[in-house]
């Protein structure tokens, strides 16, 4: 029978047999997407009514818009953005740059395939670095996405469009 601890809980009997594997991994973050369109067009509807005003272009409009989707914490990518909008990663990426309504519209949770942060503010530096991608670093870091010793984002791509 078990012994009983000053707070009267019982103490587990010891288990020889048990084995437990412990496996290190690093810190990610776990963002909730929006589990309907509803929620989304709920959390972003100040951001959707100022690009559904603008006079922008329809495919700018479809661009940003999908941006609303991306949960805080998470990142997409130009080519799954691109996959969803049947377009390509570099108009996708064009109309990120032309993006009137950042940050409240998260262009900065937008980063290349492979996890190489892309862009930001229409200006893609040649070495990783520049004050607008760290600007986007910080937007990033802010909400939660990390990074590796590359300087490539952690986690899976969110591709949960509607």
């Amino acid at each position: 029978m078990a012994a009983l601890t000053k707070s009267k809980r019982p103490l587990e009997e010891p288990q020889e047999d048990r084995k437990v594997k412990v496996t290190k991994t690093k810190k990610q973050s776990s963002p909730t997407a929006p589990t309907s369109p509803a929620d989304f067009t709920t959390i972003m509807a100040s951001q959707l009514a100022l690009i559904e005003a603008s006079s922008r272009t329809p495919f700018e409009k479809s661009v940003w818009t999908l941006l609303c989707q991306i949960p805080r914490g998470s990142f997409s990518t130009y080519g799954i953005m691109a996959a969803h909008l049947k377009s390509s990663p570099r108009a996708v990426g064009n109309a990120l740059r032309r993006n009137p309504f950042a940050p409240e519209v998260p262009c900065h949770r937008v980063v290349a395939t492979g996890g190489a942060l892309g862009g930001f503010k229409g200006k893609w530096p040649k070495d990783g670095e520049g004050i607008t991608l760290d600007e986007k670093r910080k937007l990033l870091r802010g909400e939660g996405v990390r990074w590796d010793d590359k300087g490539k984002v952690i986690g899976t791509p969110f591709s949960g469009f509607t």
